[in-house]
């Protein structure tokens, strides 16, 4: 009997497990996106350079095709596959042999470069499908409010966030129905650059 009731035990760990790498959604949250320190300018993207106390020698400019920008005082200063604080301390370096103390702050006031890849894009039984570009603090429900909101045909509770992590990609379930008609923040999740909801229709 004991026996018995051990092989059942193995066999529903076996299934447990089966499951649990089928590729179904998971109710647990996403992680969090990346924060925007850790994006890599790339040649395009508009670069704003301030130097506390001098806005003489602060800057906004695109990144050259060579990857470099032009900062006054300093010359060029290659800011293409670097994130933001990399190339205000070596701006900040290099400043500091002719201002005393410079404090030096770089901020990315357009994504150009990654444009394309950071879009969010939402498909399925929404009015619009789309795909817009991605912005710091915006929620699956900014998200599909973007795309006109939900069809009379959707199954708002069975959508679900994809959210690609290296070579693979992870799905997680989203109550659509919940955040839009409850106020239920829950599954509100914030999205990151490239993610993909689906709104699937009803089952007739």
């Amino acid at each position: 009997m004991r026996a018995a009731s051990a092989l059942r035990a193995f066999c529903l760990s076996l299934l447990l497990a089966g499951c649990a790498s089928s590729g179904n959604l998971t109710s647990g949250a996403p992680p969090a996106p990346a924060p925007a320190d850790d994006y890599l300018i790339g040649v395009d993207d508009m670069v704003q350079v301030s130097v506390w106390r001098n806005p003489e020698l602060s800057i906004t400019a695109p990144v050259r095709p060579d990857g470099k920008l032009s900062v006054p005082l300093v010359g060029d200063v290659v800011a293409g596959g670097r994130t933001p604080d990399a190339v205000a301390k070596d701006v900040q370096d290099k400043l500091g042999a002719y201002v005393r103390d410079a404090q030096v702050t770089v901020i990315l006031t357009e994504l150009r470069s990654h444009e394309y890849l950071s879009r969010v894009r939402v498909t399925g039984a929404v009015r619009q499908p789309v795909s817009i570009p991605y912005r710091q603090g915006m929620t699956v429900l900014d998200a599909v409010l973007a795309a006109g909101g939900v069809t009379e045909f959707a199954s708002p509770d069975r959508s679900s966030l994809h959210r690609k992590s290296g070579n693979s990609a992870q799905a997680y379930e989203v109550q659509l129905d919940h955040i839009l008609k409850n106020g239920d923040l829950s599954t509100n999740y914030k999205v990151a650059p490239g993610d993909v909801i689906t709104v699937p229709e009803r089952v007739l």
